[in-house]
């Protein structure tokens, strides 16, 4: 098991906004949290990746990653699994990006934060991963502002493989985009899945992406979980009428 959630709640000052949640993600699995806006999805998110903030903070339960309780540890541990061991895509990856820099060089300087590689290994490394995303190689020189929607979560989704981790974070990875691209998009997370081997831990609130691309399925509201099982169970044979009503409602609009 490469992720196990127990019991986790998370508050902001003093308004508790998600709890009870508990799931298990598989080595080379994925798993899609599904909700609408405000149901927590991206809390539980921001909590397993350390990015709730200084307002935000992991009130009960433990997230333990590859065999290790990551709740408690201190900010330099965390810097040293962000991105080696875990990674993240978020909902702009375009914005996440500094926009007076060039893509490439903001990337080298990720890499050289855990890795010792030289700027023509990380070149070459670089071309491999672009071209089993159909990213060219000229978007290294490109400056973020310049990239369409898909080409920016492309760099992201670049970003984010470059150090082979473990985890893979997405929050939303194709919610501000138009449905082409959106298939796009999901079937080069799906790739990726095959070719690295690597676990994916996706929030979204379209039940059309989440039944594609995920094996088990996380469905949410007000912070609570619903319910939770294989993708099957959960479109097939769900067993809350919350669950029936949100993949009745859209997950039809929406195929590759």
């Amino acid at each position: 098991m490469i992720l196990s959630v127990k019991n986790l709640a998370v508050d902001y000052g003093k308004t508790n906004v998600v709890r009870n949640i508990n799931f298990d993600l598989e080595r080379g699995k994925i798993l899609a949290i599904v909700g609408e806006s405000g149901s927590g999805k991206s809390t539980v998110l921001k909590a397993i990746s350390g990015l709730l903030g200084r307002a935000g903070k992991i009130s009960a339960g433990q997230v333990i990653f590859d065999g290790r309780d990551i709740t408690e540890i201190d900010d330099e541990e965390r810097r040293k699994i962000s991105g080696e061991s875990i990674a993240m895509i978020f909902q702009n990856a375009t914005a996440s990006f500094c926009p007076i820099r060039k893509i490439g060089e903001q990337i080298y300087e990720s890499v050289r934060e855990h890795k010792d590689r030289s700027k023509s290994e990380f070149i070459e490394r670089a071309k491999v991963f672009m071209k089993n995303i159909d990213l060219d190689e000229s978007i290294l020189q490109e400056y973020p502002f310049r990239l369409s929607g898909g080409m920016g979560q492309r760099a992201g989704i670049l970003a984010a493989m470059m150090l082979e981790p473990k985890l893979l974070l997405a929050d939303e990875p194709t919610s501000a985009l138009d449905t082409i691209t959106q298939v796009g998009v999901v079937k080069e997370l799906l790739k990726l899945r095959e070719r690295q081997k690597i676990s994916i831990l996706i929030v979204t609130h379209h039940p059309g992406v989440a039944r594609y691309i995920s094996d088990y399925v996380l469905i949410m509201k007000d912070g609570n979980p619903v319910e939770f099982g294989t993708k099957d169970q959960i479109f097939d044979s769900p067993r809350e009428e919350y669950t029936r009503e949100l993949t009745e409602a859209v997950s039809g609009n929406w195929k590759c």
